[in-house]
This record gives structure tokens, C-alpha cells and sequence, in this order.
């Protein structure tokens, strides 16, 4: 399976990444480029592999070479250009956040909308800040108390995407579809948390952004079985990624058949799955039966 490690430069990656491809696709080399740019032939190499920056003004021209006339796709590469050395919020937690998970953020908050299937877990935009510390510290028994505390706040700081307006395509489409043994997760050290958290799935599934469907107990076999995903999805002209987690972490796969395997897996999910009004009824269910 074709998998991306990606760096902290996420958005630097992707952007040369994507002129590669355009370079590639039209069939011309990097010395010819660079000559009509009048570069070094060593600076487009350098952009190509994120290791250079490349001025806003420079895009369009840079473009023009490749035979790229769209004038979405030059404004959306104008603007990865424009913010590709920016540091995310997230970077202010040094080494608590680990690399991975920093790309992975990064990708989030670019993102159009995002389809996850939880196997195990509340997926980390729909969790309480108490449920939150209560899985990371038991995830990740290795953690010192004040970073489980630090890890936690990233999450709930990540989910102001849900109802941030001001984001270029407005707050993130999320799709989550949920296994019904996610929800009867009892704790006992807070008796009351799942109910605390299911109060909140309920409350998110008033947002018009958000879908929430419930994978019963009793489903047919479907590819989730195999285990949780997310697709992450962005504005053209950006590819679709997914995120694969396990217990030391995650990692991304790009190539475009294996992107389309989990798309076409997450269609079957969503059929196996229970109907929306169904799947609200059930959280309602499940949490009254639980410890308040």
C-alpha cells in the first residue's frame, strides 16, 4: 500500500508535492523550468521537496510553464504558498504533541470535511474534555499527569473547527460513524462520564455540519471490521488523505486507488450502519441507562 510519512511542514509538502505532479504531467524537466524562470535549477528542486520557500508572486508564472490556466487551482496554490511557513497553535505544546499527530492536525484544519469510522473510541473532535483525559491516560500510561492534561486541551482546541465560519469553506463537514460498544464504555472512576459525553453526541447532532451514525452490534459484516479510518477531504485541487491510527499513532495513505478502497469502504459503512434519526435515538437510549 503507497503511505506518505508526512513532515511538520505539512502544507509545504503538499504544495510541492503538487507542482511536481503538474511539472511531471506536462512533461517538462527542471532545467527547462528553471531557465524560463530563471532560477537555479537547484531552487525548484528545493520547492519541489518542501526544503524552499516559494513567493506568492512567483506561483502564477511558475504555473504558466505547466500549462495551468485554471484560476481556482492558481488561487488555491497561491494561497498554500502564502501560508506554508506558518506555525500552527498547535506547535506551542513542543514535544507533547508528537509529529504525527501534528500533521495530522495540520491536515484538519485545511480540510473541507472529514469521514471517520470509530471503532473504539469517540472520535477526538466529539470528545469531552473529561473523557478526553480519562482515554489519553489510559491509552498512554507512559504520560505524565500535566501532559495528559496538555494532550487534552489540543483536543478540545482542535474542535472549534466544527463551528469556526471565518475557515475559507467554513466549519468542517464531519461524518462520524460510531460503533454501538463505543457508547456503553463505563467508567470507574466517573461513573457519570459516558453520560456527560453522550449528552454531547446528542447536543452535535444538532449542527448542521455534523452526521453522526451508530455501526450496531448486530450489523453485517462491513470493511470497518477491519478497523477505524478517517478520510480527510480538501478544495480542489487537493487529494483526498487518510489517516490510519493504531496504538503508537498514525500514518497516511495517499496513493489514489488506495484512496478510493477506503472511500468506497466508508459508502458501506454508512449502509450497515443505523439511519441518523435511528442512531440519535440509540445514543438517547443508551445514555439514559447510564449513571448520572
Amino acid at each position: 500500500m503507497a503511505t506518505v510519512r508526512l513532515v511538520p511542514t505539512v502544507r509545504r509538502r503538499r504544495l510541492g508535492g503538487t507542482l511536481r505532479r503538474l511539472r511531471n504531467e506536462a512533461g517538462v524537466s527542471i532545467d527547462a523550468v528553471s531557465e524560463g524562470m530563471a532560477w537555479d535549477p537547484s531552487k525548484l528542486s528545493r520547492i519541489e521537496n518542501a526544503k524552499a520557500h516559494l513567493p506568492v508572486k512567483d506561483v502564477a508564472r511558475l504555473l504558466s510553464h505547466y500549462k495551468v490556466t485554471d484560476s481556482a487551482v492558481i488561487t488555491a496554490l497561491e494561497g498554500l504558498a502564502q501560508d506554508a511557513n506558518k506555525t500552527g497553535w498547535w506547535t506551542t505544546y513542543g514535544n507533547v504533541v508528537a509529529d504525527g499527530y501534528k500533521d495530522y492536525i495540520g491536515l484538519e484544519e485545511d480540510a473541507a470535511s472529514t469521514h471517520i469510522y470509530a471503532q473504539g473510541l469517540i472520535p477526538g473532535l466529539l470528545q469531552t474534555g473529561a473523557y478526553a483525559r480519562e482515554i489519553i491516560a489510559g491509552t498512554a500510561p507512559h504520560l505524565a499527569p500535566d501532559d495528559v492534561a496538555a494532550l487534552a486541551e489540543v483536543r478540545k482546541k482542535r474542535q472549534a473547527i466544527l463551528t469556526d465560519s471565518s475557515r475559507p469553506n467554513g466549519p468542517l463537514k464531519l461524518w462520524a460513524v460510531i460503533h454501538e460498544a463505543v457508547l456503553s464504555y463505563r467508567s470507574a472512576a466517573q461513573p457519570s462520564l459516558m453520560r456527560e459525553q453522550l449528552r454531547h453526541l446528542l447536543d452535535m447532532t444538532d449542527l448542521p455540519n455534523m452526521t453522526i451514525q451508530v455501526m450496531p452490534k448486530d450489523a453485517p459484516a462491513h470493511p470497518g471490521m477491519v478497523g477505524p479510518f478517517h478520510v480527510v477531504r480538501f478544495p480542489s485541487p487537493w487529494p483526498t488523505v487518510i489517516n490510519l491510527e493504531n496504538i503508537r499513532g498514525g500514518y497516511f495513505v495517499e496513493g489514489t486507488d488506495d484512496v478510493q478502497a477506503f472511500e468506497s469502504g466508508f459508502e458501506l459503512i454508512v449502509a450497515a450502519a443505523l439511519p441518523v434519526d435511528d442512531s440519535r435515538e440509540t445514543i438517547k437510549k443508551i445514555m439514559e441507562g447510564t449513571p448520572s
